[in-house]
């Protein structure tokens, strides 16, 4: 076996020899092609498969003696970023078939499916490790507390050793010294032996990228690798992949979102819209000196240095209808208090491993609460506690009944003369919203039933709704139709009325006419009957996160949760989703630093007011960019195994206008 596999890398090392020496093939090549999800009919007259993308040029050289090309798809749209990475790894119709080629793999006798590897991090990402059923069981409630026998660790998982009662096999040597190698190139032998799902977010991104290197793929796909992680590890993240890129072996082509920049090792570049529509292909130093009707377009998704400085001098407000510096609102009674929280697991301290001042003393333990107003941002690098702090606030961790944590002033257990607090009792006062309820929601539901799951005691049971409940999921999903039903062809109700109000005088006036538009657009829900029809499961990955964050701040509860929730939203939708947690529907949008007030809130129309002093926000994200404007307090956890105590702090403002606060969270 060991004999043959030798000879098999020796023919692919020769035949690759060889086409260098022919002028370096492409390894992809994409001629003038058309590309459609389903093939196309000549008789569909409906419109119902249109084009993904049309007239797609590409090019990725094979290594040869000219100098590396590292390539980077940058776009404020997932869809348009995974479907490009998609295309290149072979999938989608091509018309004509043979517009999309692969010359290089041909000649060295590699099928793409073999040579092409893709790892999503991006729209697809949200389950498993890579592809395997190595995550079982929900993540939160498994706190490395006890080993179960589907937690394979990265070793196992690394070299395919994944099923349970498996064929006895001996790796090769080959494979061993290939494992050896990308472990040593990915710094992840001290954790060969940890199980893959206790892995933290920047571990398991290394993980993932190990796994697809082990397959030895000519091409690595990588989908949003920055997106969730913290500064260190984002930074840890990009030495590898420049590595990599400098190595040329696998050749890499990943996908960026406009916030995560654009690394100094990618040299070329292809940036789309929200549309999937290229506007730019090339050298990376070429693109913003071409100029052209693209040009500002370009440097708005690329983030160019000089537009953000001037744009930035110019906003009044931010995204989310805040000024520059905006006092925190007045905190009111306690939503959580933690007196001295201490997580272990026998000898492992994984939250609490410090000493902390509190009520003027040093004491051990987190110390720290959350009060009704206060709009509060957990951050720490990855690892550091912060999903294990989340659980304990959610009353998923079992060790919530033994700490001294109380919620909403009690606790999880009753003491004399005081109730405990109950499970249904803290989901009906809670909205949550995270990557692990994306993951494990029954997405078999329709979107008017997933919104309303959030008054339900689990979200298969059908709650029965008060009058102002029903308002509130009509109002959602009247304010995000065209977002969520995309392919609706007809206006909105909300459109048809904003057309209105920009009419000939006298209707755009006339309040009491604007009105009358209004109710016989939205007369007896008629606008809303796709809503009913269109399932979870049918809208894209940032679709399906909207729909979850509107759920978590539809039934307006005491605290809401979001932890990563905006991660993954395409930006357009994101800010338009912050700026309806804040301002509910009194404004429309931001327009060049100044909020417009909607026309529902000029006809006193508006259901969603946004979050009111009464309730509490709690925030988790790495990306400031989806840090909302209205957070004030923060709490940054330390490394792990530190043992220093939390940071805390507050922000003056937005940090969108406060760019140099996001350094003081992270201490630099």
């Amino acid at each position: 076996m060991w004999r043959r596999q030798c000879v098999r890398q020796a023919q692919r090392s020769y035949h690759a020899w060889v086409c260098r020496q022919q002028g370096s093939k492409p390894v992809i090549e994409i001629d003038n092609a058309t590309f459609y999800r389903r093939y196309p009919s000549a008789n569909d007259t409906t419109g119902s498969n249109p084009p993904i993308i049309s007239s797609l040029n590409f090019e990725l050289p094979s290594s040869g003696t000219g100098k590396a090309q590292n390539w980077s798809v940058v776009s404020p749209s997932s869809i348009a970023r995974t479907t490009f990475l998609q295309i290149l790894a072979g999938q989608h119709i091509c018309i004509p078939p043979h517009a999309r080629s692969y010359p290089y793999l041909a000649d060295v006798s590699q099928s793409p499916q073999h040579a092409i590897k893709y790892v999503g991090f991006d729209a697809e990402r949200g389950g498993s490790v890579g592809g395997t059923n190595v995550r079982g069981a929900y993540l939160s409630a498994r706190y490395e507390s006890r080993r179960e026998e589907t937690d394979f660790s990265v070793h196992n998982y690394l070299t395919g050793h994944t099923e349970l009662n498996a064929l006895e096999r001996d790796d090769s040597q080959l494979d061993r010294t290939a494992l050896d190698a990308i472990v040593e190139q990915l710094n992840l032998r001290s954790l060969l032996s940890m199980p893959v799902a206790n892995l933290s977010n920047g571990q398991t991104r290394r993980a993932r990228i190990a796994k697809a290197l082990m397959a030895r793929p000519e091409v690595l796909l990588l989908d949003g690798p920055f997106m969730g992680l913290d500064p260190n590890s984002l930074r840890m993240i990009s030495r590898v992949l420049m590595g990599l890129a400098e190595r040329q072996h696998p050749r890499l082509v990943m996908s960026l979102r406009p916030e995560d920049g654009v690394p100094e090792w990618v040299t070329h570049l292809v940036v789309m819209d929200e549309k999937l529509r290229i506007i730019g292909q090339g050298a990376k130093g070429d693109l913003l000196e071409a100029g052209g009707a693209h040009e500002r377009a370009l440097r708005d998704i690329l983030g160019a240095a000089d537009h953000t400085q001037h744009t930035v001098s110019q906003v009044h407000v931010s995204r989310d209808g805040f000024t520059k510096q905006s006092p925190p609102l007045p905190a009111g009674e306690a939503v959580i208090e933690m007196r001295g929280v201490k997580v272990a697991y026998g000898d492992k301290t994984v939250l609490g491993d410090w000493k902390q001042t509190a009520e003027g003393e040093e004491k051990s333990g987190l110390w720290w609460s959350l009060h009704r107003g206060q709009r509060c941002g957990i951050f720490g690098p990855n690892g550091s506690g912060k999903t294990t702090m989340l659980s304990l606030i959610t009353s998923d961790h079992p060790q919530t009944y033994s700490l001294p944590i109380k919620l909403f002033g009690r606790s999880r257990l009753p003491s004399r003369g005081e109730l405990g607090i109950s499970l249904f009792d803290l989901q009906k006062r809670m909205g949550h919203s995270s990557p692990e309820v994306h993951a494990f929601y029954p997405k078999q539901l329709s979107l008017r039933r997933a919104l309303e799951s959030a008054w339900a005691d689990a979200p298969l049971s059908r709650p029965t709704l008060s009058a102002e409940a029903k308002s509130k999921v009509d109002a959602c999903l009247r304010w995000f139709a065209r977002e969520l039903n995309p392919a609706q062809k007809e206006p909105t109700a909300l459109e048809i009325l904003q057309a209105a109000s920009k009419s000939e005088a006298p209707v755009k006036d006339n309040m009491a006419a604007l009105g009358d538009i209004y109710k016989e657009a939205t007369a007896d829900n008629g606008d809303l009957a796709w809503a009913t029809d269109l399932r979870v499961r049918d809208l894209s990955f940032s679709n399906q996160r909207l729909v979850l964050f509107l759920r978590a701040i539809v039934a307006s509860p005491d605290l809401v949760i979001l932890d990563e929730a905006l991660s993954g939203i395409d930006e357009v939708i994101r800010d338009k989703a912050l700026l309806f947690l804040s301002q509910g529907e009194r404004y429309s949008s931001v327009q060049n630093g100044v909020a417009e007030e909607s026309v529902l809130s000029r006809l006193g129309l508006t259901v969603m007011s946004g979050l009111s002093p009464e309730q509490a926000l709690l925030v988790i994200s790495h990306s400031k960019e989806d840090v909302p404007g209205c957070v004030r307090e923060w709490i940054c956890l330390p490394e792990p195994g530190e043992g220093t105590a939390p940071r805390l702090g507050a922000l003056p403002g937005p940090l969108e206008l406060n760019p140099q606060a996001w350094d003081e969270v992270w201490g630099r």
